[in-house]
């Protein structure tokens, strides 16, 4: 508010908008008291809001403008800004903890404590749209720190401590849209703007239970005209929320029906009951009558005991399925007659334990004007007051891409807040890549990435923005979604395995194959664009025939093809290392071994790494090594003999076999330990292994081999 004249503090101007009337006051603060300089009140000339909620938005603004306009006149200033409180209609509340780590130990200032209540509150509200499924928003009207912690040790107050961890046990409290949406509309127009919004419990708890009463486990009612409002404390903290939707209007409207008179007549003789014995009304026809405060009692009983019922089953519900100790009662309704009584029976604790609070918890409240008299009903209007000091929890209003959103203000709002408050896709908001492809490589699952598109354009109030611009009050804000990239585009010949090469040797000299791959069981160029589901297999082999074909030659239909010595055919399949040999020549097993063998005997250690036959550049297999091999100098004979080594054990078709009499064994050395006529073929072929894989007639044993010869059938 702009102030027109000199008061030692900053004043607050507080609204309690109820359903039977509007009652506005404005104070100050000083040290530990709280200074009332004017309090005006005006009653609803219709029923404008009914169970705390704003019926005729008009109407009641209209009330406000006329408290407003009082005010300003007695004080001589200007109201701007307003505190209000919202009834707990459709109230929903949420318990969480938030922490906080700084980055070094540090005294916690106001600003971290708030900072970690803005947390906790942000939390709440994440945890309570989870379960949210009315389909209505709801907004955060209050909330109440249960418990501090500093270094995960409970502390009553963090401000002036130093931590390195901060935390907090809070419970927050959320609202529907209209409810809240009715108040905001109808102080706008009567040229207030909203500097704080509270909860009613929660404003009413600020004045009637004093921090030093909440380490006992009390509640507190606030009856108002349309909802009754309860909070409840325990352990020095309020740690309960709730509402029931009936109180003093549901006794007014008996005692209409029961004396034929309008609302604001039996709302008359509703509080003249606890005043006066008789009380004197003219009925709708415009004939007097009189009613006793006994009959009037009689009248609204079954609506006191009914609501004292829900009240009473409210508090065990809140209070974990328990009574508490006692319970205070503010709010013009709970002035009636018999209420405590009622509700301390239901209850099951003793009359005096349940009692109006008026003048008793306002001993820290000074009041300006004369003749003011402190009862229950300024309780929650002074609270309202004191809650602008205990927590800020205004909301704001903005343009977002010219709908008018409104956002809970935790001062560091920006354009991304907007956005999720508006509904905005997040996705809209950062650039979208064009659509993936999905494929597996030999089983594996694999994902090829679109291309970035372009990031969204924001504005705000005109100027180039991005999501994290901060924002304010009646800020403009227009986003213009963001766009998709490309989509995928892979090729076979960019997958890293197709790069790999396959090395074998084919008549002697070595090959190097290119990765082959197929794409759903067929064979694929690398330059083939792989589609989305696809399965690619990178062989680790070649076929003859495929080998034949790379290497671009003809081969005569009589030649004969040989894979690692063994016959082989276009369809065989050839291996990492693998030798291939084609030639006119027929070359029997038994030919290969004696070949082998002579070689061996020419040269004992250099041939056992040569490959097994011997082709001139015309692919004719020649002689000349094994007339080689027979043809030893005389130098030769003249060398040495080399030493005989002790026996060696390996292990041959399953059976242990034991060879001696050379230094060193070579593997066509087995056949001379082994019963098998190579000049009888017996099967297709021969298979010779050596642990586990193909072995080369001319390769060195070693101790513990394990050794297969067979024919393959």
């Amino acid at each position: 508010m702009t102030v027109m004249k000199k008061y030692p503090e900053q004043l607050v101007f507080g609204l309690d908008i109820g359903t039977r009337s509007i009652v506005g006051t404005v104070g100050y603060k000083e040290k530990d008291k709280f200074i009332v300089l004017a309090q005006r009140s005006k009653e609803h000339e219709t029923r404008a809001m009914l169970d705390g909620q704003i019926h005729d938005i008009k109407k009641v603004s209209e009330t406000i403008a006329e408290v407003k306009e009082e005010l300003e006149e007695i004080l001589g200033v200007e109201c701007r800004d307003v505190c209000i409180a919202a009834a707990g209609r459709v109230l929903r509340t949420v318990t969480t903890s938030v922490q906080h780590e700084f980055l070094s130990e540090k005294e916690v200032t106001k600003e971290d404590v708030y900072a970690l209540a803005s947390m906790g509150v942000e939390k709440a509200y994440t945890e309570f749209l989870k379960t949210n499924d009315t389909g209505m928003k709801f907004y955060c009207v209050g909330y109440s720190v249960i418990r501090y912690y500093m270094n995960d040790y409970p502390i009553g107050n963090l401000e002036g401590h130093k931590a390195k961890v901060i935390g907090a046990d809070m419970i927050a409290t959320f609202l529907p849209d209209d409810v809240v949406d009715g108040l905001y509309k109808a102080v706008e127009l009567a040229g207030l703007r909203v500097a704080n919004l509270t909860l009613e419990p929660i404003a009413a708890i600020q004045v009637a239970i004093p921090e030093i009463y909440r380490m006992l486990n009390i509640a507190l009612v606030d009856v108002g005209a349309g909802t009754s409002d309860i909070s409840i404390t325990k352990d020095g903290s309020i740690i309960a929320y709730g509402m029931i939707p009936t109180a003093g209007d549901s006794l007014t409207e008996l005692i209409a029906m029961h004396c034929l008179v309008d609302f604001a007549t039996a709302e008359m003789i509703k509080r003249s009951a606890g005043e006066k014995e008789i009380i004197e009304y003219n009925d709708i026809m415009g004939i007097t009558q009189t009613i006793t405060a006994k009959e009037v009692l009689e009248v609204v009983e079954p609506a006191i005991l009914d609501m004292t019922k829900q009240v009473a089953d409210k508090i065990r519900e809140l209070n974990g399925d328990k009574s508490v100790s006692a319970v205070f009662v503010v709010g013009g309704g709970g002035k009636i007659p018999t209420y405590t009584e009622r509700l301390a029976e239901e209850l099951g604790i003793a009359t005096q334990r349940v009692a109006v609070r008026g003048e008793e918890v306002m001993q820290k409240i000074e009041f300006c004007e004369e003749d003011v008299k402190k009862d229950s009903l300024l309780v929650t209007p002074i609270g309202i007051c004191l809650s602008y000091y205990e927590q800020s929890n205004n909301f704001i209003f903005v343009t977002f891409n010219e709908e008018r959103i409104k956002l809970y203000d935790n001062s560091k709002l920006a354009v991304v807040d907007a956005a999720m408050q508006a509904g905005f896709p997040n996705d809209g908001l950062f650039p979208k890549r064009g659509k993936e492809i999905s494929y597996t490589v030999n089983g594996t699952v694999r994902l090829a990435r679109g291309e970035l598109g372009e990031a969204a354009q924001i504005l705000v109030n005109g100027k180039e923005a991005d999501i994290h611009t901060q924002i304010f009050a009646n800020d403009c804000v227009q986003v213009i979604e963001s766009t998709a990239g490309a989509a995928a585009k892979l090729e076979l010949q960019q997958i890293p395995e197709f790069s790999s090469k396959l090395s074998i040797f084919v008549n002697e000299k070595q090959v190097l194959l290119p990765a082959f791959a197929s794409v759903n069981g067929e064979l694929q160029s690398g330059f083939y664009d792989i589609c989305d589901g696809d399965d690619v297999q990178i062989l680790n082999y070649y076929t003859v025939g495929q080998i034949i074909e790379f290497m671009d030659v003809l081969l005569d239909a009589n030649m004969n093809i040989y894979v690692n010595n063994m016959v082989a055919d276009r369809d065989t399949k050839v291996y990492e290392n693998f030798s291939v040999v084609w030639t006119m020549e027929e070359i029997t097993l038994s030919d290969i071994v004696e070949k082998e063998v002579s070689e061996k005997d020419v040269t004992e250690t250099a041939a056992a790494t040569d490959d097994d036959f011997y082709f001139d550049e015309d692919d004719e297999v020649t002689e000349e090594a094994p007339k080689q091999a027979e043809e030893k100098t005389e130098e030769q004979e003249a060398q040495p003999k080399q030493e005989e080594a002790g026996p060696m054990y390996v292990v041959v078709n399953g059976r242990p076999i034991t060879m001696s009499g050379k230094s060193q064994f070579i593997f066509v050395d087995i056949f001379d330990y082994i019963d098998m006529d190579l000049s009888k073929p017996q099967g297709a072929g021969i298979v010779t292994n050596i642990n586990g894989r193909p072995a080369q007639y001319m390769e060195a044993l070693h101790a513990g081999d394990v050794i297969e010869v067979y024919w393959r059938k």
